[in-house]
Order: structure tokens, then C-alpha cells, then sequence
């Protein structure tokens, strides 16, 4: 019995192909980091700029040779699923957390601070959009993409780029989000270098600026005392994968599961709305399926069924990386350039994404001085690179004046998700409704601005009440 296909066949063939332009353009482009120390001090990092690298040899390819060099489809697939499992890899590890008595709510404040730009993201770009809908004709929404691309990376940009443009008729969104995703990588490279000049003629670091880090790691950062050995009968690296993989899919599972009850008319008319933001968010998803997998196995070590640990924090932290990098390159490679000669397509997008990227700069620049004082630098650095691109992102920046992550900064990067989700579930449940319509983006437009103001009153807390209360303390004085 035969299935009818050829091994030489173009579709055997076609991942494999796309995967090693992938990491033949990550190559490459490391190899000029390295060479071009121009190029090495802007950091940008060497999925960002392989992407790029890949994009203009296809567009080549495409419209000289007629010879497409990959199908966007698949670029699409790997940016939507790095995403989940990148974040499913992350919420397996076990990381050691370090506390700064001096500021013991710093992951819930990085949380905080986080969602913060994720509202002054949305509100830059939703006002920026709605005016060039009067305009010039462009979505109405598409601003809201600004966030989701700048604060959440390629994956979600990708994600609900592709929503609008399927189900509300934004033409090109996919590119659209795509593209701000892009642009926000380059956003995060340039402000870093700015943030890091300023520093070094402050005489705040010193050295070269991107230089390549040294690792300097002994075998525990590697294995754990009680784990599993790295090779048995099972090798321990396929476990660790076995793991990202089994968290995602149960993940899938309970989304295919909502999505079942949708389709059977339980939720109504709001059953589109969650659709929407069931398979729009699935690195949420992902991310809790991954710590309830981590929370058995530790019950079942405690419980004496197992006796060695089977996460390996290092490994997984390849993995991620590994998915993230993935992510990235794909997304950038993915973008049509045509779009890019519609007006109603790069007005906004020009627009919304210097705006952002200005106003997140300035923005973290005042929170981060009076939040975390003690390490004011390393977290905007930090949480800057991680509101323009993604966690990698703010990771590099971060290693630039924090080499041995010796600080909070580092931690808070892991420690923030859950806060972040718990204070942003408004913003990402309002996703799926501003497209619906020009008064509803206005209507979501307002709850984001609102929302913005209260959480930063909650944010700047600590400095609200301390200044009320030595106003009140001179005042008795006064009176006495």
C-alpha cells in the first residue's frame, strides 16, 4: 500500500527547507555581530537581524527570479506555536528567586509597571488609528496592535493581526502585526543604546557596548544534586522536551475543549469574542498547563512515586530560547512587503510605532526611578527591552550593566508574569471587542485610559502616601 508520495517531492521536503533558511540566516547574521563591531554595539539581536537578512533575499527571489524561497504559511505556523511553547519551556523551570530586602514587592511592581505600558501602548495607538480612520481610511483598531506587538512580541502580534484581518477585514493585518513586532525589536535596540550611552558618560558602566558575554558557569548551573542522569535509557534533553510538549497539548486540549461548548451556542453571543481570545492567548494557557505539570511532579516526588527531579532549569531555558529565537525570525521573514505601498498600511504603522516607542522610553524612565530605586538602571533596561520586544530582549539589555544578573531586575523578569496577567486580563479581554466597531475601539479606548491612571496611582503608591504623610508631619509641626 502506497501513499502516493514521492520522497523527492517539493512538500517531503518543503519544512525542512524553511527551517535551515532559518537558521542559516541566524548564522549569518551572528557571523556579522561578530565581525562588524559597528553593527554589534546597536545589539540587535541575531534572530532580528536574520529575519531581516531573510526577508530581503526572498522578496528577491519572489519578484526578480519568480522562485519563491519558502510559503509564508509555514513561517506563520512556527510564530504562533514558538510563542506557546516558548512560554510552556519557561513555566517548567525551577529558578532560585533572589529577595532585595529593600524591595520585596518587585515582581508584583514589574507586573504592574508592565501592564502600565501595555495600557499607554494601547491608548497612543488607538488614538493615533482612530484619527487616520477619519483621515485616510485606515482600521480604526489596528492601533491596539501596538502593544500586543511592541509588549508582547511576533506570537500575539501575529496572532490577532491575523484575527482582524480574517474576521474583521483589516486588509493586510497580518503583515501589520507582523511588521510592528518588527519594529519594535528596532525600537528596543536603539533606546537600549541611547539608555546606554547616556550611562556610560555618566561614568555609570564602562566597556564596550554589545560586547559578546562570557559565560562563567560551573556544573550547577547545569544539573541539579537530585536529577535525573543526562543519558539513560530516555535522554534527559528528550525529557525536557517531552515536558514542554505535554504541557502545550493539554493546553490545545482544554481550548479545543471551550471551543466545543462555543460551537454548541453555550456562551451566545459572546461565543466569537471568546473564541477569539481562547486561541489568541494560548501562551497564557500554555503557561498554566506548564506550572500544573511542574506542580505534579513535584507532588509525586514528595509523595514518593518518583525520586529524581526530571526538570532541568538549563535545559529548559534552551528550549525557550531556542522556541523564541524561532518565533522571531519567522515573524520577521513572514511580512509581505507590499504592503508596505498601501498608505492606509504604513501611515499608522510609522506613526504608532515611533510614538511607542518615545512614550514607553519616557514613561519607564520615570517609573523605574522612583519604583526601584536601588536599581533603577538595570530595571528600566530591562523592562524596556521587554516592553519593545520580549523577555530575551530585555535580558540583553540587562546583562550590559548586570553581567552575573547580581540584581532584583532579573528575577522580576520571571517573577512578573502572573501579576502581569492578573492586572492585564482588562486589556487582553478587551482584544477581541475593539474591532467589532469604531464605537466600541472608543469605548475600550476609555477603559484603557482609565485603567492606566488607577494602576498608577497603585504603582507609585509607596511615594503617594509617603509625600502626604510628611506633608501632614510639617503640618503638625507647623501648628505646634
Amino acid at each position: 500500500m502506497t501513499t502516493g508520495m514521492n520522497l523527492w517531492d517539493h512538500s517531503v521536503w518543503s519544512f525542512i527547507i524553511t527551517m535551515t533558511l532559518l537558521f542559516a540566516s541566524m548564522i549569518l547574521a551572528n557571523t556579522l555581530r561578530n565581525t562588524i563591531a559597528p553593527l554589534r554595539r546597536l545589539m540587535i539581536p541575531s534572530s532580528v537581524l536574520g529575519g531581516f537578512i531573510l526577508l530581503i533575499v526572498h522578496t528577491f527571489f519572489k519578484q526578480v527570479l519568480h522562485i519563491p524561497l519558502y510559503q509564508n504559511g509555514i513561517l506563520e505556523i512556527l510564530t504562533y506555536h514558538g510563542l506557546g511553547l516558548g512560554f510552556a519551556a519557561m513555566a517548567l523551570r525551577s529558578v532560585d528567586k533572589k529577595s532585595d530586602k529593600r524591595s520585596k514587592t518587585g515582581a508584583m511592581d514589574t507586573g504592574l509597571a508592565v501592564v502600565n505600558g501595555y495600557l499607554l501602548q494601547a491608548v497612543v495607538g488607538i488614538i493615533v488609528t482612530v484619527i487616520l480612520f477619519k483621515l485616510i481610511g485606515s482600521f480604526f483598531a489596528s492601533g491596539i496592535l501596538l502593544p500586543l506587538g511592541y509588549g508582547q512580541g511576533p506570537g500575539q502580534a501575529y496572532t490577532w493581526g491575523h484575527t482582524y484581518e480574517v474576521t474583521y477585514g483589516f486588509e493586510n493585518g497580518t503583515s501589520f502585526g507582523h511588521a510592528v513586532a518588527s519594529m519594535g525589536f528596532v525600537a528596543s535596540s536603539l533606546g537600549g543604546v541611547i539608555a546606554l550611552r547616556s550611562l556610560q558618560k555618566k561614568g555609570i558602566i564602562s566597556g564596550e557596548i554589545g560586547k559578546n558575554a562570557q559565560d562563567d558557569m560551573t556544573l550547577d548551573h547545569y544539573s541539579g544534586k537530585n536529577e535525573i542522569p543526562l543519558s539513560e535509557s530516555m535522554d534527559k534533553f528528550t525529557i525536557q522536551v517531552a515536558l514542554v510538549f505535554i504541557a502545550y497539548i493539554l493546553a490545545f486540549l482544554f481550548m479545543k475543549g471551550v471551543n466545543c461548548l462555543i460551537e454548541m451556542g453555550v456562551f451566545g453571543g459572546l461565543g466569537g469574542t471568546i473564541q477569539s481570545m481562547i486561541w489568541g492567548f494560548q501562551f497564557l494557557f500554555s503557561t498554566i498547563f506548564g506550572m500544573l505539570v511542574k506542580f505534579i511532579l513535584s507532588k509525586l516526588r514528595k509523595s514518593g512515586l518518583m525520586h529524581r527531579d526530571y526538570t532541568n532549569t538549563f535545559m529548559l531555558n534552551r528550549i525557550s530560547g531556542f522556541m523564541f529565537d524561532i518565533m522571531v525570525i519567522a515573524s520577521i521573514a513572514a511580512i509581505d512587503l507590499s504592503a508596505f505601498l498601501t498608505p492606509s498600511f504604513i501611515v499608522p504603522l510609522s506613526i504608532i510605532c515611533v510614538l511607542g516607542a518615545v512614550a514607553t522610553y519616557i514613561y519607564h524612565r520615570y517609573i523605574c526611578k522612583r519604583v526601584f530605586p536601588h536599581y533603577e538602571h538595570e530595571a528600566f533596561l530591562s523592562i524596556y527591552g521587554m516592553q519593545t520586544g520580549t523577555a530575551s530582549t530585555g535580558m540583553i539589555l540587562l546583562r550590559e550593566i548586570d553581567p552575573k544578573f547580581e540584581t532584583q531586575a532579573s528575577d522580576n523578569l520571571v517573577y512578573h508574569q502572573p501579576w502581569a496577567i492578573l492586572f492585564g486580563f482588562p486589556l487582553f479581554l478587551l482584544v477581541g471587542v475593539a474591532p467589532q466597531g469604531l464605537g466600541k475601539t472608543i469605548m475600550c479606548l476609555c477603559i484603557f485610559a482609565t485603567l492606566f491612571v488607577v494602576l498608577n496611582i497603585f504603582l507609585l503608591r509607596k511615594q503617594i502616601f509617603k509625600k502626604k504623610y510628611a506633608a501632614k508631619t510639617a503640618k503638625v509641626k507647623t501648628d505646634k
